[in-house]
């Protein structure tokens, strides 16, 4: 028998005076209710009770037992009530990894806003290009970029990671400004150095046209930031995700250039394991993330 429950009826019985009444209150006959103490009195090898036709007196051992039941079914009930109340209202750390650029320019102020929504909630996020198995390392949720073929995962489209070319106002009046993709080959190109293709940028053009363009340059960092603090200095044509560079777009210090080119952008996902009844903290989460940065969020 199911050593919980029958603990439970061990100290209803106990607490009522009867199996009787204990059944009653338990909603089962009294030959069950005899049949859970007796479970438990031949697990342990002793008896609980001394049964009268009056009253159920308890033994030594009983009185033990009994005191000892009511403690671990308080922890229970309490563990239990937890986990309701942790179902229900978003309380507990997260723990969300993301890639660096976007983590630090647009993920971090949107969490700050949800902690200030969820006073309850902390967040350990760790950015990082390198790609996590969420599951064997402990996060509960994690943006990717790239394709996502994992089934102990859910994967959520959000809006594709885009990069742009751009380069500063001092560079592009020295230098002039590239009107066709393939001018870049000309010009100085500030390239990451675990790419690939350093040496060669594929662009896709505003009707659907392609165009490899070979390009060089002086200057290879293995930091998109640094190749954006490059750029501003005038170094040269920076190619880094629209997130890193849209503030100095904005602001002027960096200008767009060759606007209509790009390269392909690259789907990105919001993932998490799946889990039938997740914890409040985990779904506000989610909801929060998919409405500002999901496949249908406004740019």
């Amino acid at each position: 028998m199911d050593t919980l429950a029958s603990m439970a009826m061990f100290v209803r019985v106990v607490d009522t005076g009867s199996f009787a009444a204990a059944a009653e209150a338990s909603g089962v006959s009294p030959t069950m209710a005899g049949k859970h103490i007796r479970a438990i009195e031949e697990r342990l090898g002793a008896r609980l009770l001394h049964r009268t036709t009056r009253r159920q007196q308890l033994t030594e051992v009983g009185k033990l037992y009994y005191e000892r039941c009511k403690l671990v079914l308080a922890d229970v009930e309490l563990a239990e009530r937890s986990a309701h109340e942790l179902q229900a209202t978003p309380r507990g750390r997260l723990r969300i990894t993301a890639p660096m650029s976007f983590g630090s320019r647009r993920l971090t102020p949107a969490i700050t806003e949800y902690l200030q929504r969820y006073p309850d909630v902390s967040v350990e996020l760790s950015l990082d290009n390198r790609v996590y198995d969420l599951v064997s390392e402990g996060y509960e949720l994690g943006i990717r970029i790239g394709a996502v073929d994992d089934p102990q995962l859910v994967a959520r489209p959000l809006q594709p990671y885009r990069m742009l070319l751009a380069a500063s106002p001092q560079y592009l009046a020295r230098h002039g400004t590239p009107s066709r993709p393939e001018e870049l080959s000309k010009h100085i190109c500030l390239g990451l150095t675990n790419w690939r293709r350093r040496d060669q940028w594929r662009l896709l053009g505003p009707n659907g046209e392609e165009c490899d363009v070979p390009v060089q340059g002086r200057l290879s960092v293995d930091h998109g930031d640094a190749l954006r603090v490059a750029a501003l200095h005038g170094a040269g044509i920076v190619l880094q995700p629209e997130v890193l560079l849209a503030e100095d777009l904005a602001e002027g210090r960096l200008m767009a250039v060759l606007p209509p080119w790009a390269p392909p952008s690259t789907p990105m996902h919001l993932l998490y394991a799946q889990d039938r009844r997740p914890t409040a903290k985990l779904r506000s989460m989610i909801e929060f993330l998919l409405e500002r940065f999901g496949a249908d969020a406004p740019l």
